[in-house]
């Protein structure tokens, strides 16, 4: 484990205080482990709530009409969000595990300047 961080049921929290450090914003700093109270299975019904809407029937239906037969058409759309669920939940990995938000996770790749540039 790292100095200056705790680790819990897999999620690691900051335990030092950085609140003086001029990076610091209140809005941007990490979510303490009591905040967080997602667990898998609220985060898979949110994917299962943003998958099943109107415009994913619609996508079904105007492949059916383009030839396609009912399961081909649900298979189409059940692997296209499959393929965008997998570069979403390695994105989203680290926000739940250290509790930091994208915009501090773009720091590591793109550093303070190139973060904020939208």
């Amino acid at each position: 484990m790292i100095p200056g961080t705790r680790e819990e049921n897999g999620r690691v929290e900051l335990s030092v205080d950085l609140s003086d450090s001029p990076l610091y914003n209140e809005d941007l700093a990490p979510t303490s482990l009591k905040k967080r109270t997602w667990s898998t299975m609220h985060i898979a019904a949110l994917w299962v709530g943003m998958a099943v809407c109107i415009p994913t029937y619609m996508l079904a239906a105007s492949l059916m009409m383009s030839g396609l037969t009912w399961w081909q058409a649900v298979l189409a759309v059940f692997l296209g969000n499959l393929i965008i669920y997998i570069p979403l939940a390695l994105n989203g990995h680290a926000g739940a595990k250290y509790g930091i938000p994208f915009p501090v996770f773009l720091r590591a790749s793109f550093g303070t300047t190139g973060s904020n540039i939208p």
